[in-house]
């Protein structure tokens, strides 16, 4: 691709890029990237204060947008974009809740010196607690769980891996932790009085 073709595209409204898109041209992909990344960056970034995880996010939004172009109906690519990067951070954020908790707790304790030994017998519990509540997940979310979370193995790596689709992926780990908040609930409230006593 020459760099007088693509300064052509650059002229281009977001409808022609679109149209070009779901005809497979990777040089109006390009563009859209070119024209919109900074700007959904800047969102995920924004909200996550991490470069990382909103480049990941963003990478992630723009793979989906070229491997799913002859599937998805977009009216306003700016609008469809930025809800979708909103979409993924709010996704982002809930995944992490459960394990940001789990490690705040262990984190708490291992700065506690003056219990040391009921501060090393309640992380054990959480442990346990946490470990028996991966077992009853079922078989395929606990897997999902377990790569996605324990490994941080991208979903469509872990698509591939396991012969599923993303949003297969996204539903599990979904499942997954909203099954771990409420095994665990009862635990975390205990936990919280010990911590205020």
């Amino acid at each position: 691709m020459s760099s007088s073709s693509h300064r052509a595209y650059a002229s281009w409204p977001d409808e022609a890029l679109l149209r070009a898109l779901v005809e497979n041209d990777r040089t109006a992909f390009a563009e859209i990237y070119e024209r919109y990344w900074y700007r959904v960056f800047a969102v995920a970034y924004r909200k996550l204060k991490s470069r990382e995880v909103a480049e990941e996010l963003v990478q992630d939004l723009f793979a989906a947008l070229w491997h799913k172009r002859a599937e998805q109906v977009i009216q306003q690519l700016e609008y469809y974009l930025l809800a979708a990067i909103n979409r993924r951070v709010i996704g982002y954020l809930r995944a992490h809740q459960v394990r940001a908790a789990y490690a705040d707790y262990c984190r708490h304790y291992q700065l506690e010196t003056s219990h040391e030994t009921e501060h090393s017998l309640a992380a054990t519990d959480l442990s346990e607690a946490f470990a028996k509540a991966l077992l009853r997940l079922p078989e395929q979310s606990r897997e999902v769980f377990r790569l996605s979370r324990l490994e941080h193995i991208p979903v469509r790596d872990i698509a591939e891996r396991l012969n599923l689709s993303p949003k297969a992926v996204e539903y599990h780990l979904t499942k997954s932790l909203k099954l771990l908040r409420t095994y665990l609930r009862d635990f975390t409230i205990v936990a919280l009085i010990f911590l205020l006593h």
